[in-house]
């Protein structure tokens, strides 16, 4: 496999790194594969209990890789938006450790992740209408984020913004100085194994799906999945472990 992203487990986390520094990390065709392949991997194994993606260098990602021409017609689905879907759809939650500057597609794959940690000196722009084309699939992703009002904006002026900002627009989670990102990861990921890997996954779909439904389906929906996780044995573990004041066997070290 390409070198152009390492992956690497990490006690129960997987760590996917986009590796070319010298082109800050555009999306090449080997970039996407190499992260598809790694995402996959990665929700595949038992051992992994959450996924995080990063870039090595200074920046996390620049975009579209404008150097091999961008997207090009095809036929299928676009790789890009196969890599998109899997971070959405993972059962796994995935953490974008923000790590320098992300622009246009790489504005996006932040958006996709589900918890996003940013270094406070990070940078961020919709940029592409400056180079003649438009934020297109990403935007799936990103107006639901930012809302109608924020996207125009951000969208048509192609405007360059801080990472507090991006906290402020609920693009971002936190921001946090360069020298604290590891430290801020690690706190997310300790909080990610004090719940139930179940619940976890759970949580994750309430949140993806019930946007989608209408009032009623959404109480039909919860209705049953409450049900079904309090009859479940990981819930009646972690209930037996609240009354005996101790941490439930799968928050164990």
């Amino acid at each position: 496999m390409s070198d152009a992203t390492l992956y690497d487990v990490r006690r129960d986390a997987a760590w996917i790194t986009l590796n070319q520094p010298e082109r800050r990390n555009a999306l090449s065709d080997e970039v996407v594969t190499g992260l598809l392949d790694h995402l996959r991997t990665a929700i595949a194994d038992e051992r992994v209990r959450a996924l995080v993606i990063t870039g090595a260098g200074s920046a996390f990602c620049a975009g579209a890789d404008l150097k091999s021409g961008g997207v090009r017609p095809g036929t299928g689905e676009n790789p890009f938006v196969t890599m998109m879907k899997t971070i959405w759809e993972s059962p796994k939650p995935v953490i974008g450790r923000i790590n320098g500057p992300a622009f246009g597609g790489g504005l996006g794959l932040a958006a996709a992740c589900d918890l996003t940690l940013a270094a406070d000196t990070a940078t961020f722009s919709f940029s592409e209408v400056r180079v003649g084309v438009i934020p297109a699939m990403i935007s799936v992703m990103v107006i639901p984020k930012l809302g109608i009002q924020n996207t125009m904006w951000l969208f048509l002026t192609g405007e360059r913004f801080s990472a507090p900002r991006a906290v402020d627009l609920g693009l971002i989670h936190r921001a946090v100085p360069a020298a604290a990102l590891d430290a801020g990861v690690d706190d997310i990921l300790g909080m990610i194994r004090l719940g139930g890997p179940n619940a976890i996954r759970e949580a994750k779909q309430l949140v993806r799906r019930i946007p989608e439904m209408s009032m009623e389906e959404g109480f039909r929906y919860t209705t049953a999945k409450i049900a079904e996780l309090f009859a479940s044995a990981e819930a009646a573990e972690g209930m037996q472990a609240f009354v005996e004041k101790r941490k439930p066997k799968w928050a164990e070290e």
